[in-house]
């Protein structure tokens, strides 16, 4: 009888390694979901209501005493974030990048706007907390790249 639970091991590791994989891959899809979602709501429902001066966010950065330029330049900031989400070298720099707005977010809200939407930009750092963290190797490629780049390297 010990003949035959022998090779069971194998395969049972084998099935073990395959489940996994699979969690893996499923992981790394729910991951880039994340990125792809978060990409657009910073950049078509944040970024671009401030980048065309939509009347709420222009009466909102009057409110804060910021004026146009402070608009324009939170909103060029989240669309770049936005955009740097969805290259694979930047996305974690961008994941904590866009968290330091968010946190900047959070001090106004409670600040100016008496803490009405106080809570989004603290949900919106969760996901963007996961992001930085699971995408943090590249922080390396990327300063790689960068040392590469620099003239006389």
């Amino acid at each position: 009888m010990p003949e035959t639970t022998a090779p069971a091991a194998p395969a049972a590791s084998a099935a073990s390694g395959s489940r996994r994989g699979r969690r893996g891959q499923a992981a790394r899809v729910a991951l880039r979901t994340v990125q792809v979602l978060l990409a657009l709501l910073y950049g078509i429902a944040s970024a671009l209501p401030k980048l065309i001066a939509h009347p709420s966010a222009v009466e909102s950065f009057d409110r804060i005493g910021w004026g146009s330029t402070g608009m324009y330049t939170i909103g060029a900031l989240e669309l770049a974030g936005a955009v740097a989400l969805l290259v694979p070298a930047l996305q974690s720099l961008a994941a904590m990048a866009l968290s330091a707005l968010m946190v900047g977010d959070f001090i106004v809200q409670l600040t100016v706007f008496d803490g009405q939407y106080a809570a989004t930009p603290l949900i919106l750092i969760v996901p963007l907390a996961v992001i930085a963290w699971a995408r943090r190797g590249q922080n390396t490629e990327l300063l790689r790249l960068l040392r590469s780049a620099r003239p006389g390297a």
